[in-house]
Parts: C-alpha cells; structure tokens; sequence
C-alpha cells in the first residue's frame, strides 16, 4: 500500500525540530516583530552622528546589533515554520510580514554603513583597538574593505530601494518555470500508467532503469523549455544586465571582481579552477565511456548520465541506525563533535520525515540565539538518506563552532565555505560505508554514487560556472544576449565537458536556460572549490592526528573573523592553489579506475 503522508499537526513532536530557542510561543514572535520599528527608531537616533567621538559610534553600534538580533530570530521563526507546512497559511502570513519588517527596517538603517566609512580612516583605526570594540572590530575592518565601493548615502538609499525590483528577472523565472510551465509539461508513459511531468517529477524519471520513459520525460520537458526560449532568455539577460549595472554602480572592474572582492577571494582562483577542470576532462570522458558501456549502451544520450550506474542496493536504514552511522563515521572528529551533532539530530534540531506541505529536499539554517536547525525529508530505504544528514549535519555543526566562538557582529562564515563541512563529512561517511560494505554488489553501488556526487559538484558546477562568465563577459563587452547566444555559448560547453561519447539532441543545449543558480551570480563555482577543500582536508584529518584535528576545529571555529582563504589555510589547505582541485580530480579518477575493475 502507498504510504500516507501526514498533516503537519499529526506528526509527533519527537520528529519536529523545537524552535523553543528562537521563540517559545507565536504570541512571543508576534511581540517581538511590534518592536522592531523602535529598533530602527534607536538606531536612527545616530544618523549624522557616527563621527563626533568613538563613544557615539560604539553606542550606534550597540543599537545596531540589538537590531539585527531581533531581526534574524524573527526571520528565522518564520521562514522555518513557513518552510515546515507551506500550506499553512498563518505561517505564510508570517513569513511575509517578517520580509517585510526587514526590507523597512534595511532601508531605515541604509545610512549606516556609508556614514562608518566617512569617518576619517585613522580615527576609526584608532577607535576600533580599544577593549570596548572587541565586539565589532571585524565588521567595521571589513567594511572598511568595502570602502572605496560604497556610494553616498543618497546613492546608498537608491540601491537599498530598488533591491527588490533586482530580483524581478528571478522572481519571474521561478514563477513561470515552477509555476506556469509546471503544469503544462504533460505526462510520461511508465509501466502503461501516464504519469505526470513537472519540475520535480523531472529527476524521478531521469532516474528510471527505462531508457524510453527517460527518453520521453526529456524531449518533453526541454520541448516545453525551447516553447518559451526567448522569454526565458530575456529573464536571464535581465538578470545579468542586473548585475554589470550593480558592479558598474559601485566602479568594480567586472562583474566576476564585483562577487569576489567581498570575500578576498582572488579572480585566479575562479579561473585556475576552470583550467585545472579542463587538463582533467579525459578523466571525465572515462567516466562516460565507461557509463556507456556498464548500460549497454550502442550510444550514450543526455538523457542516460543520471540514471544509477548500479541499481540501488536494497537496505532499510531507521533515522536513528543513521545517525549512529554518522557517529562512528564521523569519529575522527573526535567524541565532543559526534555527541554534539547526534543529540540534536535525536533531540530538537532536526525536522525529520516529510509532510504534507513541507519544502522539499534538505538544509541546515540556525541563527545566533537559536539552535543550527536541519529540515530532512528522511527515507529508511534510501542510502542517500545518510549521506543527507551527514551534509547537513556538517553545516550546522560549523554553525554551532561559529556561533560559539564568535561575537554576532562577525559569527557568519562565506559561501565559499560553507559546503567544505557538510562535503567533509560526507567523505567521511563514504569511507566508513565502503570499508564495511558486506558485499562487492554495495561497494560498486557506493562507489557509483560517490562518482556521480563529486562528478555533479566538481565538474558540472565548474561548466555552470564557465558559462556564467561567458555570459557576463558578453555583456561588458557590449553583446547582447540573446535565445541563440546563450543556445551556443552553452552547447559549445556541453559538447566540451561530455566528451565524444555523448550523442546530444537538438534542444539539449536548452539546459542552459533553466539553472535557477544562475539567476546568483559567480555562486555555483564554490561548490566545487568546496568539494576540493572538503576531500583534501578529509584525508588529512583521517590520515592525520591531534594536530590535524584541531587545525580542522580552528577552521570551524572561525566564522566571520577570518576571510575564507586564510580560514582554510589555517585548517591545511591552500585554495589559492591548484593543488586541492587536482587532488580532487585525481580522487575522481581513482574511483573511476575502481569502478572500471569491479564492472
């Protein structure tokens, strides 16, 4: 019998995460949500007065951070209810009334930031080295790298107004593609049943053991893409022209220096780890000669690269044999980590098993006063499952080691490195499942599985990310997007990265035009720079002892204080080197050569 999703009111408590930590009631969150135009009054009570004396910038300061505080825990309250049952309409009204507290209260407090950087550089400099400032030194130290990009507090204000109109080009995709387009895919013939076509459904099929139903289920859904190719275009050259306008507003040299400045990270970086993808593709075009063979294949088509290499393993995994998978996994990173992790993946961090109405998929998100929450959607008879709460338990892991050892002001860490915790335990997770895998049928499975995810994070976010910089490369330089360019530019990438193996068909390159991580710019490429720096700093941990370790937990520990360069340096790994993309990619090759014995 097919099983019942529940209502969210019928899930048991002990499957829900508590958000006690934020707010103990609605009641309370509804308080507090009444107080933040106060907040804001507080704060401006200092506009133009941030430079009279170092104690009216430390009490402007003060303000601000009660500000923020009050803003993130009801942000948090409701976007995580809201994410939990998006049917329910009272938290929908929440989530909506808590945007909109934070897009009044970021336009009220726009002068901030500008006015700090006005203060003379040396006073400020002076400000910052006394006691009282320990709190807020890294933030006004990286603002003040921002400083020759900040505009005038009017021109401030303009931008902070249009931020919602910017993400316009991105509202509408998701709209049309998830919505509109949603439910005119049609339908996919399996096993004589049609079965509904959508953006979700899309995955299931790919993934089918049936070559026809996979067949179908692409020319369908990229057909209906290539019905609105030119609207679809125009959004992403918004969105594109949206961002050469802001890295020309601001006087950055391109768009690519725009995104990486904030984070110190070198514009060689991004293009060392293109070139060093590129000396590895024969690796890759292994990888897919060999797919093609193990499917029995006369031909590989696009639609064969997500289908399982091995058919999945039957197991039975309960959430909580999971987690002690993951706490013996995960033991290199010694007892206080694993006790930690798993008594709130058992306890109430964790939102275990779908229901009706909650998001899809998986995520760790916490703030300063809450706990380092985990939505799962868990599945005793998927492995995969495993490797989910690994992932993400690894995220709220460096979340609760940031928050611990930092002040609020600069407890967040990057993007760029965020994914090396979750990957890192990941890795680990694989080697403790492969060294105990009962049979050879398991192994292959594991190895499979792990051949695509690194394939997935490494090169695919690599290509994603070359074309990301084509595309605002044509831009700057004055060529317009548009349907046939973009059709090109990405064709001409797919044919580079897939090898002469792959037999693409008319409209494949219109993959080019449905990738929502394109409509953030320069985002996907720290996917795979993570995934470099997660399996380099793996091996070393695993392979290493004491000191290994606690270099890891000072990366952890950083947060914000530190830029993501020099927090992994710290932890043991170079990234402003090519060696952990290598490395990475010889990883890749080393299972491929596994595969290859064991087929």
């Amino acid at each position: 019998m097919a099983k019942t999703i529940p209502a969210r009111k019928d899930v048991p408590a002990k499957d829900k995460w508590n958000l006690s930590s934020i707010y103990k009631s609605d009641e309370q969150w509804e308080e507090e949500l009444k107080k933040i135009p106060e907040f804001s009054k507080k704060v401006l009570q200092f506009k133009g007065k941030l430079a009279e004396s170092s104690d009216s910038l430390l009490n402007a300061l003060k303000a601000l951070e009660n500000e923020m505080l009050i803003i993130e825990n009801v942000y948090h309250y409701a976007a995580l209810q809201h994410d939990a049952d998006q049917d329910d309409t009272a938290a929908a009204d929440r989530y909506g009334r808590a945007m909109m507290a934070y897009t009044a209260a970021s336009t009220e407090i726009s002068f901030f930031e500008p006015e700090i950087q006005a203060i003379p550089e040396k006073d400020l400099l002076q400000w910052i080295e006394k006691p009282e400032f320990a709190n807020y030194k890294i933030y006004i130290k990286k603002l003040l790298h921002f400083k020759k990009y900040i505009l005038s507090e009017k021109e401030e204000r303009l931008l902070s107004l249009q931020a919602e109109t910017a993400q316009t080009a991105d509202s509408a995709f998701n709209f049309l593609t998830n919505v509109d387009m949603n439910k005119s895919f049609g339908t996919v013939t399996v096993d004589g049943e049609e079965q509904q076509l959508t953006e979700t459904t899309w995955s299931v099929f790919m993934h089918s053991q049936n070559r026809k139903v996979r067949e179908e289920a692409y020319k369908k859904f990229y057909g209906k893409f290539e019905e609105h190719q030119t609207t679809i275009a125009a959004l992403y050259a918004g969105s594109v022209n949206q961002d050469v306008f802001m890295a020309r507003a601001r006087g950055y040299d391109s768009c690519l220096h725009s995104a990486l400045y904030g984070n110190k990270v070198p514009q060689s970086v991004y293009l060392n780890l293109i070139e060093c993808i590129h000396k590895n593709l024969p690796a890759l075009h292994e990888y897919y000669s060999l797919r093609k063979k193990a499917l029995g294949l006369d031909e590989l088509r696009h639609y064969d690269v997500y289908v399982p290499l091995v058919k999945s393993v039957e197991t039975k995994t309960s959430y909580e044999e999971s987690v002690e998978i993951c706490r013996n996994a995960l033991a290199p990173l010694g007892k206080e980590y694993t006790d930690r992790l798993c008594d709130g993946l058992l306890n109430d961090w964790a939102d275990r098993y779908e229901n009706t109405g909650k998001r899809s998929g998986a995520f760790s998100s916490g703030c300063y006063t809450g706990d380092p929450f985990i939505l799962l959607n868990y599945n005793d008879s998927n492995i995969r499952d495993v490797f989910t709460m690994a992932h993400e338990g690894g995220h709220s892991m460096h979340s609760w080691y940031s928050v611990h050892n930092n002040p609020f002001m600069s407890y967040e860490y990057t993007i760029f490195e965020a994914e090396v915790a979750s990957t890192f335990n990941e890795e680990l997770v694989f080697d403790y499942l492969l060294e105990n895998a009962k049979s050879d049928e398991m192994k292959k499975y594991l190895l499979a599985m792990r051949a695509d995810d690194i394939l997935a994070t490494l090169y695919r976010q690599t290509m994603f990310a070359e074309f990301e910089l084509k595309t605002h490369e044509f831009v700057e330089n004055g060529t317009p997007l548009t349907a046939e360019l973009l059709r090109k530019t990405y064709r001409e990438l797919l044919e580079l990265y897939f090898g002469p193996e792959m037999v693409f068909e008319d409209n494949s390159d219109m993959e080019g035009l449905r990738i929502p991580h394109f409509y953030s710019a320069f985002y996907v490429y720290k996917y795979a720079t993570g995934i470099s720096a997660a399996l380099a700093l793996a091996k070393r941990v695993k392979n290493g002892g004491e000191k290994e370790r606690n270099d890891y937990f000072e990366f952890l520990k950083s947060g914000g204080s530190r830029y993501p360069i020099e927090s992994l340096r710290v932890a043991g790994v170079d990234m402003e080197s090519v060696e952990p993309v290598q490395a990475a990619c010889d990883t890749f090759k080393e299972i491929v050569d596994k595969l290859k014995k064991l087929f």
